[in-house]
Parts: structure tokens; sequence; C-alpha cells
């Protein structure tokens, strides 16, 4: 019985044992596992990191709903916006303007999908809105003295970029600020020059990241490409003072005012969509073409620094009548949009530049009076979410399951019918 009870206790003592050793060795290979799972939390990157990566697509965001600008998206809409852009690999959206709440909420939005998601990952290029004298008001606008309002878009651009650090990656110094068909607002290089010269001080002084890029993003033709009138001296020590170039191209409007590429001879040997398809293959090519001017001109002054596409994009609606529609260009149609983005993203991407698509989402305040008007139509969803011709791949492979715009489940435009959509697509005009 002795020996029998003796056994026992041996028993018991090897098997605590093994308990034990097992209990060490699963608590060290949790430590193991929470340590590899810390190593794997996203990175804090920077815009040298993130700006053509083609991991790290770019797209211009607005997020506005409703004809009347004064309704602001919510931290709500913002964060669904964020999740929809997510999914499609996008990972650094374009702002405008700090005036309003849109860009603070916004930045408010990804910090907390950051902390609901360690995984999440959505960075900002935050745009400054920038003005001259008189601008918007019944006065003659003064393109030689800013506006008062432009002090105080730095300031409120600064704070934000120190309060997010981790989120914004670049600053933008106006849009569309310097090129001369923005006869309502344009300003000098000079004007320009002046602000991206104080942030990049900020930087050498500590008040701001050291990591932060500088840019101002405007027209092709604003940064060089275009005539020799904006050849100045302001703008070559604009090209030394910023970290990368920023520049739009719309191919889209260029086929009303600069028709030659688009307007094609008729080959009867093509089908209507092979013509079609050659045009957009053009359209591409003179998105290039504005590309090397810029370039060109860049080397031209001895700089050699990135260029980006800061804007660039395809409307899908036009007003009967208007510069693009069937008695225009015939350029406005869902297939030819889907197209565009799909031949941008390709150049783009193999080239290692960033290209900021515009837009995310259709915005119906732009052209508030015209609820057709093709400047409210450039998104690749519709308002209601709708995901338009471009995107339709991305729904089939389920990339938007789960989530919604304005309550509203990801579907295809015309039920996915692309027999439907063809129906609205037109062969641009030929040269009789």
């Amino acid at each position: 019985m002795k020996m029998n009870f003796k056994l026992k206790i041996l028993a018991i003592a090897a098997i605590l044992l093994v308990t034990v050793g097992c209990g060490n060795k699963s608590k060290k290979e949790a430590e193991t596992v929470d340590k590899d799972k810390e190593m794997t939390k996203v990175k804090d990157r920077t815009a040298a990191e993130i700006l053509g990566n083609p991991d790290y697509l770019a797209m211009s965001y607005g997020g506005y709903r409703h004809v009347d600008h004064d309704i602001e998206p919510t931290l709500d809409e913002l964060k669904d916006d964020m999740k929809l852009l997510s999914a499609m690999g996008v990972k650094i959206v374009r702002t405008y303007k700090v005036h309003l709440p849109q860009a603070a909420n916004l930045l408010k939005a990804i910090s907390e999908l950051k902390k609901e998601d360690p995984d999440f990952e959505m960075y900002v290029m935050l745009g400054a809105w920038i003005d001259c004298k008189n601008a918007w008001t019944d006065l003659e606008p003064d393109h030689e003295v800013e506006s008062e309002a432009n002090a105080p878009q730095i300031e409120e651009t600064v704070r934000l970029a120190n309060q997010y650090p981790a989120i914004v990656k670049v600053i933008a110094v106006g849009n569309e600020a310097m090129v001369h068909w923005a006869a309502t607002y344009f300003v000098r290089p000079s004007v320009i020059l002046k602000w991206v010269n104080h942030l990049q001080g900020l930087k050498e002084a500590g008040k701001l990241p050291k990591d932060l890029w500088i840019t101002s993003s405007d027209d092709f033709s604003s940064w060089g490409g275009g005539g020799a009138e904006y050849h100045t001296e302001d703008l070559e020590k604009l090209y030394n003072a910023v970290d990368y170039i920023s520049m739009h191209t719309y191919p889209y409007h260029n086929t009303h005012y600069n028709p030659e590429f688009w307007i094609i001879e008729d080959d009867e040997k093509l089908s209507d969509v092979e013509k079609i398809d050659a045009a957009m293959i053009r359209a591409q090519a003179f998105a290039k073409k504005q590309y090397d001017s810029v370039s060109g001109y860049m080397k031209s002054i001895g700089v050699e620094k990135p260029i980006h596409i800061g804007e660039t994009g395809w409307a899908t609606v036009s007003k009967p009548g208007d510069f693009y529609s069937a008695t225009g260009s015939r350029a406005t149609d869902e297939y030819k949009s889907g197209m565009y983005y799909k031949l941008m993203r390709e150049w783009t991407n193999e080239a290692g530049m960033s290209c900021f698509y515009f837009e995310g989402f259709n915005e119906p305040w732009k052209d508030s009076k015209n609820p057709m008007g093709s400047e409210n139509h450039f998104g690749l969803f519709t308002k209601e979410g709708q995901a338009k011709y471009a995107l339709w791949d991305m729904v089939d492979s389920g990339v938007f399951e789960g989530l919604t715009r304005n309550g509203n489940p990801i579907v295809k435009t015309y039920n996915g019918d692309k027999e439907e959509l063809m129906k609205q697509v037109l062969v641009p005009p030929t040269a009789e």
C-alpha cells in the first residue's frame, strides 16, 4: 500500500512538472506571437515611401453629399468613405481646404479608424486654399496681391499637420492657384513661393515634422509646361523650394479645348468600340505629353525632383448641349471613364508615380444649379454609393462586401448590365 502511494505521488509530480513546463512553453510562445504582432503593426510611412508606391494608391477626396455645400459630411460618413477607398487599395487621399470642418473631421475619422483597427492605413495630402485679393467677390480680382484669408489657411494647415503627424504626410499650398484660366482667384508664383518657403522654414526649425513634404498642386501649364508667360524667375525658385511637383492633366476637358488628339479619321475597318478604345489610348498619350512638357521644363532649369499627378479624371455625365455631350466632343460616359481610370493607373504605377485620381465620389455641390453638370459626376462612385463601370470588377471580386455608403450596399451602376451602359456611349467625332 505504501509503495503504491509513493508511486501515485511521483506520478502526480511528473504530471505537474509536464503541465508547468507546457505552461511556460505556451507563455513563451504567446509572448513570441505578441512580439510578432507588434513588429507587424502598420508602420508610420513617410511621404517619400508613399508617393510613387503602387501599393499606396492615391485619390482626391471631398465627401460632400449634398447640393448645399454648407452641409458637411458627418464623422460616420467620412469613415464609411475611407473604408471603401481602403478596400480599393487607396492609402492616401488629397483634400483642398481647411477653413471648413471637412479636413479636420477627416483626420479625426482616420485617427479613430486606426484606433479601432491597428492594421488600417490611410494618409492625407492636406491642401491649403490660396486666393488673390477680391477673389469670389463682386470686386475686380487683384492678381498681384494675395487674399487676407491665405494666412489663416496656412496656420490651420500647420496646426492639423502637427496634431496628426502620423496621418498628414504632404501639404499642398494652393489648388490650381497659379493657372491663368482660374480668372476669379489666381495668384502669381511669388505668393505660392512665399508660403512654401514659410513651411519649409518651420520644418527646419523643428516646428513641423521633418519628413513632411511641401508642394503646390497646379495645372501642367503653371509648372512651365504651357506658354512662355509662365516661365518666370519665381517659378524657377518655386521648383527649388518644393519637395516634389504635383501637376494636373485633363484630357477630358481638352477633348473640347484641344481636340486634335480626340477627333478621329473614320476608319471603316474598326468597330465603334475599337474606335473608342483607340481614342482613350490617345487620351492617355495626351496626359503623358503634358507630363513630358513639365519634365522637360524642369530639366531645362537644372532641377531634378519627383513629379506626381495631383489631379486627373473623366466625367461620366454631362448635361445636354455642353462641351462634352452628344452635341460636343462626345467624351462623357462611364465606359470611357472606366477605361481612362485603368489606363492612368497602369501608366503611373509602372512609372513609379502617384496619381491622385479625381475623384472618389460624386459631389453634387460643384455645379449646384445643374444636376447633370459634368463637374458633379467625376466620382468613381455615385453619391448613393453605386460603383461605376471602372469598379465593376472590384464589386465582382467582393472587395466591398459588408461596406456601405449612405446606408446602401455597394452595387454596380446599370445593374451591372454592360449592354445598357453601352447604349449611352458615343464614338468621338470624326474629322468631317
